[in-house]
């Protein structure tokens, strides 16, 4: 299965959502869960992923991941320079062992990162998407982040993650 992760902060909480997905194409999602935590660390600039690694692995306890299969995909940079400063899901795939593979899709550039990212161009849009991973040949992730099911930027199920975490409970 294929697993795509978001987190909204709120007012003394953050949501995280999951949505789950048989195929990269899959245009249904197979599973959703979502997990709300109300112990939160304050942003520190330079270090996001201390404020959302405990969402993520609060949720990923909730889930029965299968380590020889699944994939995760994340909102956000696996890698953070061409010197491999890790950025959210190098710390999320540090923290799960190295035995499951992290694929990151940011919206937004990092400008110490050239190498070993690729921007990805979907749907009309003019401003591309910037794939990163680790655990998964960086190819092969942009490849299969461009058949993810949707004719806009943000792929389908990249979008219900989103959608799904800033729903009110």
């Amino acid at each position: 299965m294929i697993y795509c992760f978001d987190t909204f902060y709120g007012e003394g909480y953050a949501k995280t959502a999951v949505i789950g997905i048989a195929d990269w194409d899959s245009s249904q999602a197979a599973f959703v869960l979502t997990d709300v935590i109300h112990e939160l660390l304050d942003y520190e600039s330079g270090a996001f992923y201390k404020r959302e690694l405990p969402c993520l692995m609060s949720i990923i306890h909730k889930m029965n991941l299968d380590f020889s299969k699944d994939i995760l995909v994340i909102d956000g940079y696996v890698i953070l320079s061409d010197e491999g400063k890790l950025g959210l899901g190098g710390y999320l795939f540090n923290e799960l062992g190295g035995r499951i593979p992290v694929i990151g899709v940011a919206k937004n550039d990092f400008v110490s990162l050239h190498n070993l990212k690729k921007p990805l161009y979907r749907g009309e849009s003019g401003k591309p998407l910037f794939v990163t991973a680790i655990g998964y040949d960086l190819q092969k992730a942009h490849e299969k982040i461009t058949q993810m099911h949707g004719e806009f930027r943000i792929p389908t199920m990249l979008k219900l993650a989103d959608q799904t975490c800033r729903e009110k409970d």
